[in-house]
């Protein structure tokens, strides 16, 4: 199912729904997979194989490295979980009142963070497994991001919230996206300087943390993943977004099974890759962003007979010419 030489698909997938995919932190050779099959899965993409297994008691929605050998995931079972890769061993290190959705880490206040649809957000160390706090959102936790010392959280009814990560006492921002439907996916650049957004209705926005007016004129949102079909426009959600290190550039994977590259500072899109098989569920680059982590994974947007195709992740080494900004 590939287009060019420049790209592969991983063996050994899960069997079923893929929900997120992340690589090492510093590593272009090691990705995390999360799956509806209750497993974790970490594989090794230069050598197509998978090097480690390990399961939930149910369907796992998220999952980071903290570091080259240890990961954390979290999902329906509402249990946090670290793996050991040299023991081969996992800990429950705690648990949130309803299902963990987002799992991230922070390097710069090296805390392990979880977001819940119990409406909190819980901080744990990872030297010591243990909560060091608890965060009370206004409502279910969607989406997060890491951002420098601030955290990036998105919730049901629309909501965003900033939080200083090294103050916790209160939040800094309160914000409403701009876009009129639930939100799907925020990350932030890498330049620490904003986010970006994206809906289950075909828009994605460009925020600014900088709450200086002049700054927030810069803001946009467009339209994307879009397609005409017998002369009637179908719009999909935009499930990912990853950002590119090194460019500020940023993917978005949308259920129409298109990935595209966007240059968000100069409003243009660099590319489009060819159609993938189904969904796009989870996007990733690796940290030198020559590689892009593809997760096609069906997530049930339309009621089927049975899954248009298998889950898949397909490993793309991509150019500077689809990812860098045009000068």
């Amino acid at each position: 199912m590939s287009d060019s030489p420049n790209e592969f698909k991983l063996s050994n997938m899960p069997n079923d729904g893929i929900s997120s995919v992340k690589f090492g932190p510093n590593s272009k050779q090691f990705l995390l997979v999360s799956s509806w099959d209750d497993s974790v899965r970490l594989y090794d993409v230069v050598a197509d194989s998978m090097r480690f297994k390990y399961t939930h008691s149910a369907p796992v929605l998220d999952c980071c490295f903290y570091d080259a050998v240890h990961s954390f995931s979290g999902g329906i079972d509402k249990q946090l979980k670290m793996y050991d890769f040299n023991s081969s061993s996992d800990q429950v290190v705690g648990t949130h009142d309803a299902p963990i959705r987002c799992v991230e880490y922070s390097p710069d206040v090296n805390l392990v963070i979880t977001g819940s649809w119990d409406s909190t957000v819980k901080l744990w160390d990872p030297r010591n497994p243990s909560a060091v706090g608890s965060l009370s959102q206004p409502d279910k936790v969607y989406t997060m991001s890491v951002c420098g010392d601030s955290l990036i959280v998105g919730t049901a009814m629309r909501r965003v919230l900033v939080w200083d990560l090294r103050n916790m006492g209160y939040v800094q921002q309160r914000r409403e996206s701009n876009l009129k439907y639930q939100t799907r996916c925020i990350r932030s650049f890498p330049n620490k300087q904003g986010y970006v957004l994206s809906s289950i209705e075909g828009r994605v926005a460009v925020e600014y943390l900088d709450p200086n007016p002049d700054i927030q004129k810069k803001k946009y949102a467009f339209k994307c993943h879009r397609i005409k079909e017998n002369g009637e426009e179908c719009i999909y959600p935009v499930n990912a977004i990853a950002f590119h290190n090194g460019y500020n550039t940023f993917a978005t994977g949308g259920s129409d099974g298109y990935v595209n590259i966007w240059d968000g500072f100069n409003k243009k899109r660099l590319c489009q890759f060819h159609r993938y098989p189904t969904s796009i569920a989870s996007l990733a680059f690796s940290p030198d962003g020559s590689v892009l982590a593809i997760a096609s994974s069906f997530m049930y947007e339309t009621e089927v007979e049975k899954v248009p195709a298998p889950d898949s992740v397909f490993i793309r080494n991509v150019t500077d010419q689809e990812t860098k900004p045009k000068s």
